[in-house]
């Protein structure tokens, strides 16, 4: 079963959820996106809890962790917030489950400690040469349109939005729950964190550099719906990382793991296992 606690990250109180034996210091990681938090993990964590440790936070700004005006809404503020998070718990090798605004957050956060890393699990995420934002993001990150933008978003309109481009259709449930969460706070990280990475190629170049060749086992798993991150770059993370492991959903959408959670943990499963069974490189 999932568990939730609550830590405190340089002072910022944030809810983990967790899974499977308590002491390991290997985990499986799961980091959301936008608007994302824990429970869209749930279901995986269920099922991979039975063989290797899961963990999952409610990252700052998004869930139902603090959401503090003061926060750093980058993705370097971020990925710090995740490595001192796993060196809470003590987590020693981390395989990382990336979707979404999690992929950068969780890259930074790799780069740091590659040593770390013990699998990559990219989810409608990854490394992104030539990115340019999608329609809701480039009106999030203009000055007043933004704030108006979330200011008239309603539960209903936010239903539309999230079910655009998802062919299976997104449970009714996951979609409520990310709207109950979607409150003042989330709306001001939103803004922040797009305002601050106003220009994706800058970080896509970075990571596009400092991956190549990255020594560790990689899945990619995309929905070929997706109207916000193409599924075209799903095959182009074999630029970065060779021996990966690709497969294109045809009827997914952007939470694949929400509308097909049946195909990606077949897809998931058998090979979160086999990265959890090797030695850590010496």
């Amino acid at each position: 079963m999932v568990r939730r606690s609550e830590l405190s990250v340089f002072g910022v109180r944030t809810v983990v959820a967790q899974s499977g034996p308590e002491d390991s210091d290997e985990a499986l990681t799961f980091v959301h996106g936008n608007p994302g938090f824990s429970r869209d993990w749930e279901d995986l964590m269920t099922r991979a809890g039975v063989f290797c440790r899961c963990v999952a936070p409610d990252m700052p700004g998004f869930g139902h962790s603090d959401k503090p005006e003061s926060f750093d809404y980058t993705v370097a503020g971020y990925a710090r917030h995740l490595g001192a998070l796993l060196r809470e718990l003590k987590i020693r090798r981390a395989h990382l489950v990336l979707h979404d605004f999690g992929g950068p957050w969780g890259l930074a956060w790799a780069l740091s400690a590659p040593s770390a890393v013990a699998s990559l699990t990219l989810i409608n995420t990854g490394v992104l040469p030539g990115y340019r934002w999608h329609f809701f993001a480039r009106l999030w990150q203009t000055p007043l349109i933004g704030e108006a933008v979330m200011a008239t978003t309603t539960r209903a309109g936010f239903r539309i939005l999230i079910q655009r481009g998802n062919p299976r259709g997104l449970p009714k449930e996951f979609v409520d729950s990310m709207f109950d969460c979607f409150d003042a706070g989330t709306k001001r990280a939103v803004l922040k964190l797009y305002r601050a990475t106003s220009n994706p190629t800058e970080l896509a170049d970075k990571f596009a550099q400092a991956f190549r060749g990255f020594p560790c086992p990689v899945l990619v798993i995309w929905g070929r719906a997706d109207p916000y991150i193409a599924a075209s770059y799903a095959e182009r993370q074999r630029e970065f990382f060779p021996a990966a492991e690709v497969e294109v959903l045809d009827q997914s959408g952007h939470w694949p793991h929400a509308d097909d959670p049946d195909r990606v943990a077949a897809l998931a499963l058998p090979f979160w296992r086999k990265a959890a069974s090797k030695a850590p490189a010496a």
